[in-house]
């Protein structure tokens, strides 16, 4: 495929520098930032179904049970089809296990089970070519596939370094031949924190050194005429996770690949944690149209991966159902989709210790579920949250619209919990006005009032004169307004006045661009009138894709939208609309941007899923953990079930907990392992006195 073809629907030319080669990539990961248009790749066959090319995207998950332990593994299997599992994923560590991935096989098909299997490899060619014969899809990790981890320091010239990449073509091209000769389908399958040292050596531990992995494996691949692959650039982190799929597909488009991708986040823990971690990761390249199979990776029995799996695949199916390529997108994008920076912004003060915008942390606006009318229950419901005065103060209370023409009840509100919500925000609407608020006495208070009004319920010339009335009063005013009202009259008139005290936030619909694209457009647009104005996140029924009305939906759908934006550097405010529990919607708020990693309020737990390779029971003890220890803000824990998923795939935690022989952990600080082969029964209490050593520890 031409890239020129493929390039994005704009005349934009952001480039992204190699720091290896200099190179300049385009940036044309995706046809459009804006509307959510589906990427072409190419069809791979695996067994009975198909990904990539115009299949539905496939749902994956993967047994927990031992391998060699046929009739549990079997019988998970089995579960995991019933429920959905389009693709099941069984780890195969060394031959024996392979070969037990053919009875395996026999007896799913004898149960008419004819679900395509994957054979997941780490290290062992030879399991990989055992376990070719019996299964659809072989799944190999470049990172650890014929290469010895030793975490050395060298440097390789470049003769050194093409010595390297003829070993590794040796050691690859058998079992390249053995699945092109079966007519198997083969995944390869990078993950952050398992890249080889050769990798690490040349291009650090970064989402570059990711797809560089993965294109070496590619290279050997083609280069005996075999294309049955497919791609995933996993990590615990979704950020890393989003800039490596798009440099991937941005690096493929340069070769003339066009590979398909299984997306996920590795190593996402259990609970509601896990769901957003993984929405985030996944939600965000689903928005940009990536993504043909996907996996949501929970410490949790498989069975529960599959539902939302599901619900993430309906959702961009609709989304890329309803979207075509965006003509009307802004010229220029001024994000840099390969690389995490925080959108610039002007600081606003609400007071003496809040402030939102430039460097400051994302704040929280929490939406009464009630009518202000309703003042005495909005109090009761408002303290009954007990949260802590310092950390977890409520940040913001956003009124209900239909409030009483003379705000006496929000003044009531305002008198009455002024201890407790350091700032308050009104919606304005046909009931209250400019008039209403001029005639308004506001008490006194050292923090300010946030006004939002959409311009859709107005003219240009009334909202200067709300403009000037909010900064004659020093309150700051939201725009609620799209794109396309700055483009007309408003934005000059907006230019002339300056972004003083205003604010940006977008939940209007448009016909062209899904919510994401609705921010990321009216952002670009603004930066020619109302440059680095703070922007609010807005959650609400008219920013989902498809609302369904129970709180699993409710935590997608605002995942999809915050988390998208937030790793892309986009907000400085986020509010939970559409979620009506007010103790609900605090806490997701507070989990988004914990899963973000742009406000961290509690420990981040970095657990891998399970599988026939863990050596002991990762839910239990993930629970024993958490309990332990999730007060401690900032700090990152990895719970890992084996060797595998422990030095390599914990990244950039701060502590581990591995798996390293049967009832057996090891403990790590950082990437080093400090303590080997501590019984299991004593390693929770060493890892709190590790923590402790290491400075970390808070008492609860």
């Amino acid at each position: 495929m031409d890239p020129e073809n493929y390039s994005n629907s704009s005349s934009r030319k952001n480039t992204f520098k190699n720091p290896a080669t200099g190179d300049q990539i385009l940036e044309a990961y995706c046809p459009s930032r804006y509307s959510a248009v589906r990427r072409v790749s190419r069809e791979v066959r695996i067994g009975n179904s198909a990904i990539g090319g115009a299949n539905p995207i496939r749902i994956q998950s993967m047994t927990t049970t031992p391998t060699q332990d046929v009739k549990a593994t079997v019988k998970q299997t089995l579960a995991l089809a019933d429920a959905g599992c389009e693709i099941i994923r069984i780890t195969a560590p060394n031959k024996k296990a392979a070969e037990a991935l053919g009875l395996i096989a026999k007896e799913l098909r004898k149960a008419k089970c004819t679900v395509p299997l994957v054979a997941d490899i780490h290290f062992l060619p030879s399991a990989a070519m055992e376990a070719a014969k019996h299964v659809d899809k072989v799944r190999i990790n470049p990172g650890n596939y014929a290469d010895k981890k030793k975490f050395l320091i060298k440097e390789y010239s470049d003769s050194a370094y093409a010595e390297e990449l003829e070993r590794l073509h040796e050691a690859f091209s058998p079992i390249v031949l053995r699945c092109k000769e079966l007519g198997r389908a083969m995944r390869i399958g990078t993950n952050h924190g398992s890249l080889s040292d050769r990798i690490m050596n040349r291009y650090g531990d970064s989402p570059l050194g990711m797809v560089e992995s993965a294109l070496e494996f590619i290279r050997i691949a083609e280069s005996h005429n075999y294309r049955d692959l497919c791609l995933s650039m996993k990590a615990s982190n979704p950020k890393v996770m989003i800039e490596a799929y798009r440099l991937a597909v941005s690096r493929m488009q340069t070769f003339g690949m066009n590979y398909p991708l299984h997306l996920g986040v590795t190593e996402a823990g259990d609970g509601e944690d896990a769901r957003i971690k993984s929405t985030i990761g996944i939600g965000a390249l689903l928005n940009d149209g990536i993504g043909d199979t996907i996996r949501v990776s929970l410490t949790e029995d498989p069975i529960y991966e599959v539902p939302v799996a599901k619900a993430l695949a309906e959702k961009a199916m609709k989304l890329w159902g309803t979207h075509k390529a965006g003509k009307d997108d802004p010229a220029f994008d001024s994000i840099d989709p390969f690389s995490y920076k925080r959108n610039p912004s002007d600081s606003l003060e609400i007071n003496t210790d809040i402030s939102i915008g430039h460097k400051h942390l994302p704040r929280i606006i929490v939406k009464s579920p009630k009518p202000t009318s309703d003042y005495e229950s909005i109090i009761q419901t408002v303290c009954k949250s007990q949260f802590d005065a310092k950390e977890n103060k409520i940040e913001g209370l956003m009124l209900a619209i239909n409030q009483p023409e003379d705000l006496s009840d929000f003044l009531k509100l305002q008198e009455a919990l002024k201890s407790v919500v350091p700032f308050f925000v009104l919606d304005l609407s046909e009931a209250i006005d400019l008039e209403h608020l001029e005639l308004t006495d506001f008490p006194k208070t050292d923090s300010k009032l946030i006004f939002s009004q959409k311009f859709d319920k107005s003219d240009a010339h009334y909202l200067t004169n709300l403009i000037a009335y909010c900064r004659s009063k020093n309150h700051l005013l939201a725009l609620n307004i799209d794109a396309g009202d700055l483009e007309c009259e408003l934005g000059p008139v907006l230019q002339k006045m300056g972004g003083a005290n205003l604010i940006l936030c977008s939940e209007l619909s448009h016909q062209e661009f899904h919510a994401v694209g609705r921010y990321r457009s009216l952002l670009q647009t603004a930066q020619s009138f109302l440059p680095k104005c703070p922007v609010w996140i807005r959650n609400t029924h008219h920013n989902s894709i498809d609302p369904k009305d129970y709180f699993t939906d409710r935590l997608m759908e605002a995942s999809l939208l915050s988390g998208s934006l937030l790793c892309d550097g986009i907000g400085d405010m986020i509010s939970i609309e559409n979620e009506p529990e007010l103790e609900k919607a605090i806490v997701l708020a507070y989990n988004i941007l914990q899963g973000t990693r742009t406000r961290m309020t509690k420990t981040e737990f970095v657990a891998c899923p399970s599988c026939g390779r863990t050596l002991f029971d990762l839910q239990s003890v993930t629970q024993a953990i958490r309990s332990k220890t999730d007060h401690l803000k900032g700090v990152t824990i990895a719970i890992m079930g084996c060797i595998v998923n422990g030095p390599g795939e914990m990244a950039d935690a701060d502590f581990g907990y591995v798996g390293g022989a049967p009832d057996k952990i090891n403990l790590y600080v950082g990437k080093d392992c400090v303590e080997y082969n501590v019984p299991e029964a004593q390693a929770l209490d060493q890892l709190i006195a590790l923590i402790k050593k290491e400075g970390k520890w808070v008492n609860p």
